[in-house]
């Protein structure tokens, strides 16, 4: 039997700049995403604090949504009626080091979450670029972290504990639910509350972080597969000018397979002396440290602490997937927009992830590359830029990350799943009547 601990973490651990909702409203403030560019539907928002209290919300109304940290970009957990937050349920039920595995509850954050388990002698074996996100809600949506043998963050996902539509609660683990469990990890908010997340985890390591400067196209295009698969983790940054990238960010196991040699040349990119924002005009007193100076785990996987404002704050974002095997033609197809994507955009970053068996993963049984775009926050501007990068990535059954902008038409995108249609039969059977249903869901997965 799991041992169970029940640890309350402090106060000071979890301290972040960012605006709970509750707090928001109480000040007479529309709730809006942490980005600023999208304002929720409702202003009716009931925090659970156990769940006794989930169950009977969900029990009394006919349709809600539940908000996590606010970190998408487009309406995924948006609606007009009603909304659920977890947030102040973030305890650590069950650590049980034998199995290695760890289970909490849905409300912890990545960045509440990694100090226990270093504490513990313990780590996640990947992480975002911040750890400001939930554990469930990254999960839910295929977020990830880099690394050619690494996948996203919901491949470490063992078991959900949800509350379905009726108010029943269910329990899914990987051992006993077998594929059905593959459908349920990556769920997009379609099944339930999710109450509670299982993770399987790792003996704690350490990471040295190494930025490269300047690195040209052409090598990117003759050595693709030895730039990213040259440490553990490894992110490339480009603002698609002078054809070349910006950054390379080589997160290396300190240990762990063969090291990285941080030599002051990286295929033509010049070792920085310095550390860097991946916007090189921001500070990078938010960035997490480099220099080849070796951290703990959490300390080092994500581009940005904890107690910081991520990225650059005020901003929008897309990301598109495609097969790893046709990375290079992709990342090209996308060079030859440069014109049109750079006058808008503060940065792209492009990092592996490994297949996974997640049926609404968007590396479902295949190796990929995420592009991913951080704009200006001028959607006017960004809306005419999206359609055209769709469209130069379409060859390769481009797939776009769930929680961020898009305009792939939905007929195309449900296209590019092929366990969809077992998806919605999972969804029926979770919630016949569409509670957890909103427009975000209603026009991808099932609009024409």
């Amino acid at each position: 039997m799991h041992k169970r601990t029940f640890l309350k973490l402090s106060s000071a651990m979890l301290a972040a700049p960012l605006l709970s909702p509750l707090s928001a409203w109480s000040a007479g403030e529309k709730l809006k995403n942490w980005a600023g560019n999208l304002t929720y539907s409702t202003d009716r928002l009931t925090a659970a604090k156990s769940l006794d209290q989930a169950k009977v919300f969900v029990k009394q109304h006919a349709k809600f949504k539940v908000l996590g940290t606010r970190h998408c970009f487009n309406i995924i957990a948006d609606t007009s009626t009603e909304l659920l937050s977890l947030k102040d349920l973030h305890e650590v039920i069950s650590l049980d080091a034998k199995a290695k595995k760890v289970t909490i509850q849905a409300g912890m954050n990545y960045g509440q979450l990694s100090p226990y388990l270093h504490g513990k002698g313990f780590a996640v074996h990947n992480l975002a670029s911040l750890p400001h996100i939930s554990v469930a809600g990254a999960c839910a949506t295929a977020t990830h972290g880099s690394g050619n043998k690494n996948g996203n963050l919901a491949t470490a996902v063992s078991g959900l504990e949800l509350i379905n539509a009726k108010g029943d609660v269910i329990q899914l683990s990987k051992e006993k639910d077998g594929d059905t469990f593959n459908g349920a990890v990556v769920n997009l908010g379609a099944l339930g509350v999710i109450t509670k997340v299982t993770l399987d985890i790792e003996p704690t390591f350490s990471v040295r972080q190494y930025v490269y400067e300047n690195l040209p196209l052409d090598q990117l295009k003759a050595h693709f597969d030895d730039i990213t698969g040259s440490a553990y983790s490894v992110s490339l940054f480009t603002d698609w000018k002078n054809k070349r990238f910006n950054e390379v960010w080589i997160k290396s196991r300190v240990g762990k397979d063969k090291p990285f040699e941080a030599k002051a040349e990286f295929y033509g990119a010049k070792k920085s002396a310095k550390n860097l924002h991946p916007i090189a005009e921001l500070s990078a007193e938010n960035c997490t440290e480099q220099l080849g100076i070796a951290g703990p785990w959490f300390e080092r996987l994500p581009h940005f602490k904890m107690g910081f404002t991520p990225s650059s704050g005020k901003e929008l974002q897309s990301e598109y997937f495609v097969p790893r095997r046709n990375a290079v033609d992709a990342i090209l197809a996308v060079e030859r927009l440069h014109a049109q994507i750079s006058p808008h955009l503060m940065i792209t970053e492009i990092r592996t992830i490994a297949a996974d068996t997640l049926w609404m993963s968007p590396c479902y049984k295949q190796d990929s590359v995420a592009i991913h775009f951080t704009w200006q926050q001028d959607w006017p501007a960004v809306s005419k830029v999206l359609p055209q990068i769709e469209k130069a990535l379409a060859p390769y059954n481009v797939r776009p990350h769930w929680g961020k902008l898009f305009s792939i038409a939905p007929s195309v995108l449900q296209s590019r799943y092929e366990r969809l249609d077992d998806f919605k039969k999972l969804v029926e059977t979770y919630d016949p009547q569409g509670k957890f249903r909103n427009d975000f869901l209603s026009k991808n997965l099932y609009g024409k």
